[in-house]
């Protein structure tokens, strides 16, 4: 291939490279080349400036051979030797690959290949090397033969298509065939805790930096339940898993699974377990929607991380090229054995034979597609970082000028815009969704938008209607013209405006109309958004829909624009996630995010809160879910949030202080306690939670790592951490408000206490407020033994037999005080939450029923919400089943108004007779016990 002279800059950065490191050596332009162009090369040469006679060597640099790493015995090679070797080979053979790329041109298909191929060699080495050191002490599984039998590696992604990127992580999966104790060491093992062995040891030698660097980034996340599932499975353990649990984007991951290394007897059986979970046997045209979804995601991506010029996510990059042959072969490689392979070139070259698409469409394609890789392997040779960005620095600009050979960097962007027009092209003759038709829109909704007028519009406003609208409507043009829109989100905006107005016909409400005008202003400098919204009618159709039902949704979507991607699919809106899978979901959510990302992490999880919680309430607001269900999810959501949290904190102070000692991943002894409407199932969308954190460390251990530090301090710095986590202010907002104040001591308390000492605190010291709590407490995180331990201690507490005029005196003062302070009643006004007979009223009561009764009825301390504890009590006969009848309706009645009033922004109080019946039964109830 044929490149350009590289620029007086270049050439000057070159001779100066050169001359340091070769001063004895006459002027080599091949030499210079590599220098000028990738820093990385001249750090490489900076070590070993004696690879230069091999990069020369033209018959070395032909060969594609894998020369072997271990030269000796490989169980005699020891740890540090084999993480030396390892990365010394790959730098050296990754100076190869530059010195073919940016020196001779090479093709990339056979430069990606041989970088394939290298990897493979690499990994397959490490794996020979780690089951050979587990062996050495522990013996090996053995097949009826008396063979050894090895590790299963899993190569995906661009590993297991043989197109991998210069600087790439691997992403791998280990499996094993059968489940046979070792034989042969001084102790046998089981075969699962054999093969996590190698596994781990696989990992280091890869992963692990040292001095000599690193071999690859590994990444696990894609194996069978991503972080939280073991990090090996068997065979039998996989294909359960795919057929019981596998998901969407695990088929699209395991079409471009390979297994790596030599082929052993177990391959075959591998594959034909895998199979039918990636293709069925008839043509899947029911994977169209999920193809549209995943259209829908890339774009969702590249909005979410902001991506300008980037070749790989972008519009027409490398991966829409990968998901038009992707979903091909999802489509019909069940009944088209040559599509059921993980090479992209090879799948697109069966996909033309085939007749699936147009020969010139594959041949367009895949020049277009492998410019594109040419590109990125040129950006990542620079520095060996992993980029797909387009530099905006002077230097690599020019590097890429040369190495393309174009003369300006205006000529090279006008380059990768006719390469990305293309593919984008053929992305949306695969998966497209249509723009809306404007051509047959009435011309009287443009007419309206474009005059400025909302007279113009034909569909039945009266008069004051169409003042109302025209005044909404000239405070968004007067906001609209303040911002900096652009050319492109002009020309967009005047395009959707027409479509909102006939969309909003039939609703003919100023007050919905200015709630969806308030977030399209709030989008309007985003194209993307405003682009999402025109080009998908049912998205627009859906935020109208919202914003008509609820003030709260507007309100958050106006907030996170970012949520408007939910609205795509109707069939995902409207249906939360089951109750139990909340957790999973968030563990889903994680697997591609960088675990040691930490703001990464923190925005992720406020993302995934408001996308949950965007669905919550869009099936709440149209009636799917009812009020109690609502606080259901949230608290359910709430609950996988707080996990997540605490592994991500846990993470961090382990990798910083090590574990304390006795605990694991699995086994932290550490837990959340929640109280109030967390502890009794009754979150609403912008509850704060009140959690307490205990542990149960013995008060002399230490964390075993570098960095030691008594266990009691390792967990007072995980709760800061966990506060931290949640309370700081992201582009996304908080997470949630977090309140500690309800721990032993209160504010003055620390942080996180022993569970003994909390237990000590409720039997010495809690005021009978605190065991008013109690009542509504719950450990919502934390093992097994520390939630039987709480119980236990939640119920001693609790039924501690209690003087009863003091207990009255003590709820009725605290009752007054609250009253006195916080209720907003009048003569006109009911207060839902703190009115005289309201939801307060029925939490104090219930409450005050616990910790007189529980002590001759224990039963009464099972349940922690209000509704069951009245249903207890009833049962127990300590209250009538009117009584129990009266409090439970008017609760849920007052939960429902109150929660009605929060999502369309009316504040907590209502007309004083709306609920005066309910209110005043609640009032006799209070005095029968109470007064």
């Amino acid at each position: 291939m044929e490149q350009s002279h590289m620029t007086s800059e270049l050439t000057l950065l070159g001779q100066q490279r050169f001359s340091e490191l070769f001063p004895e050596r006459d002027t080599h332009e091949q030499v210079l080349r590599l220098l000028a162009l990738s820093d990385f090369a001249y750090r490489i040469l900076a070590q070993h400036p004696q690879w230069i006679e091999w990069l020369l060597d033209e018959e070395a640099m032909k060969s594609r051979d894998c020369e072997a790493i271990f030269t000796s015995t490989i169980s005699d090679v020891s740890e540090q030797d084999a993480f030396r070797l390892l990365r010394i080979y790959r730098k050296r053979y990754w100076l190869k690959l530059m010195w073919l790329d940016l020196v001779l041109g090479n093709d990339i298909a056979d430069s990606i290949l041989y970088q394939s191929n290298l990897s493979e060699h690499l990994i397959a080495s490490a794996n020979e090397w780690a089951f050979s050191q587990v062996a050495a002490s522990n013996g090996m599984p053995l097949d009826t033969d008396g063979q050894p039998i090895s590790m299963l590696v899993l190569g995906m992604g661009k590993l297991g298509g043989r197109e991998l990127n210069f600087s790439s992580d691997i992403d791998l999966i280990f499996t094993y065939p059968k489940a046979l104790s070792t034989q042969g060491g001084r102790r046998s093992i089981e075969a699962q805790v054999f093969y996590t062995k190698v596994a781990q040891k696989l990992i280091a030698a890869l992963d692990q930096r040292t001095v000599d660097g690193q071999v690859f980034r590994v990444d696990m996340r894609l194996r069978p339940f991503g972080d939280s599932g073991p990090l090996v499975m068997s065979f039998s353990a996989m294909e359960d898993y795919y057929q019981d649990q596998g998901r969407e984007w695990e088929r699209y991951a395991m079409l471009k699974a390979r297994l790596l290394g030599k082929q052993n007897v177990y391959w075959d059986e591998f594959k034909a377990l895998i199979r039918p979970f990636v293709f069925r046997r008839y043509i899947d045209f029911s994977v169209i929607e999920s193809l549209r979804k995943m259209k829908h995601m890339i774009a969702q991506e590249v909005r979410r991380k902001g991506l300008r010029n980037n070749i790989k996510l972008g519009a027409g990059g490398i991966r829409e090229v990968e998901f038009i042959v992707q979903a091909l072969q999802m489509i019909r490689g069940g009944r088209e054995p040559d599509l059921q392979i993980p090479s992209l070139l090879g799948a697109l070259n069966a996909l033309a034979k085939l007749e699936v698409i147009p020969k010139k469409v594959a041949q367009d394609l895949q020049v277009q597609y492998l410019f594109l890789r040419r590109a990125e392997q040129y950006l990542q040779a620079f520095n060996d970082e992993q980029t797909q960005t387009i530099p905006d620095d002077d230097l690599n600009q020019q590097r890429l000028c040369a190495l393309l050979g174009v003369y300006d960097v205006e000529a090279m962007f006008s380059l990768f815009d006719e390469v990305q027009s293309g593919i984008r092209q053929e992305f949306a003759q695969v998966i497209g969704e249509e723009a809306p038709d404007f051509d047959e829109l009435d011309p009287s909704y443009t007419s309206a938008w474009e005059h400025r007028d909302m007279s113009y519009l034909e569909i039945g406003l009266s008069q004051t209607e169409c003042t109302q609208w025209q005044d909404v409507m000239n405070a968004f043009y007067t906001g609209i013209n303040k911002k900096q829109i652009g050319v492109r989100g002009r020309d967009v905006l005047d395009r959707l405006m027409p479509l909102v107005l006939r969309e909003m016909r039939d609703i003919k409400s100023a007050e919905i109309l200015q709630s969806v005008l308030e977030i399209i202003a709030k989008i309007a400098s985003r194209t993307a958004y405003l682009e999402l919204l025109f080009e998908n009618l049912g998205a627009l159709q859906q935020l109208i829909k919202l914003c008509a039902h609820s003030s709260w949704i507007a309100q958050q979507i106006a907030r996170y624009p970012i949520l408007l991607d939910e609205l795509i699919d109707p069939a995902v809106l409207y249906r939360p996630l089951p109750l139990n899978a909340y957790y999973s979901e968030i563990q889903q959510y994680f697997l591609r995010i960088d675990e040691n990302d930490l703001e990464l992490q923190m925005e992720a999880l406020r993302q995934f809160k408001q996308t949950q919680q965007l669905r919550i309430a869009a099936a709440d607001a149209t009636g799917v879910l009812d009020i109690m269900k609502v606080s259901d999810h949230l608290t359910a959501l709430a609950e996988s949030i707080v996990s997540k949290a605490v592994d991500i904190a846990w993470a961090q102070m382990v990798a910083r202080y090590g574990y304390p000692e006795g605990t694991c991943a699995n086994a932290k002894g550490f837990a959340v306690i929640a109280y109030g409407k967390g502890g009794g199932f009754e979150l609403g969308y912008d509850s704060d939670l009140d959690l307490v954190f205990v542990h149960n460390c013995d008060g002399s251990s230490k964390t075993v790592g570098d960095k030691s530090i008594s266990s009691r301090q390792f967990y007072l710095k995980l709760a800061q951490r966990l506060m931290h986590l949640f309370n700081t202010r992201t582009p996304s907002g908080i997470l949630y408000e977090l309140d500690t104040r309800l721990r032993p001591e209160g504010n003055s308390g620390l942080l996180a206490i022993n569970i003994e000492s909390y237990y000590q605190y409720q039997q010495e010291q809690a005021w009978t407020w605190e065991h008013q709590a109690l009542v509504r407490a719950r450990m919502i995180v934390g093992e097994d033994e520390l939630v039987k331990r709480f119980h236990a201690i939640r119920r001693d507490i609790l039924c501690r037999q209690r003087h009863m005029d003091d207990l009255q005196g003590d709820i009725v003062e605290m009752r007054v005080k609250m009253r006195t302070h916080l209720s907003k009643d009048s003569e006109q006004e009911f207060d839902l939450k703190q009115g005289g007979g309201g939801m307060t009223d029925i939490e104090f009561l219930t409450q005050y029923i616990v910790l007189a009764f529980a002590h001759d009825y224990p039963a009464l301390t099972r349940y922690s919400d209000n509704i069951r504890i009245l249903e207890q009590a009833s049962a127990e006969s300590v209250i009538s089943e009117r009584e129990q009848s009266a409090l439970t309706r008017a609760y849920c009645q007052l939960r429902e108004l109150y929660h009605l009033n929060s999502l369309n922004g009316k504040g907590k109080t209502i007309d004083a007779q709306t609920l005066l019946e309910q209110s005043t039964m609640v009032k006799s109830i209070w005095q029968a016990y109470l007064e």
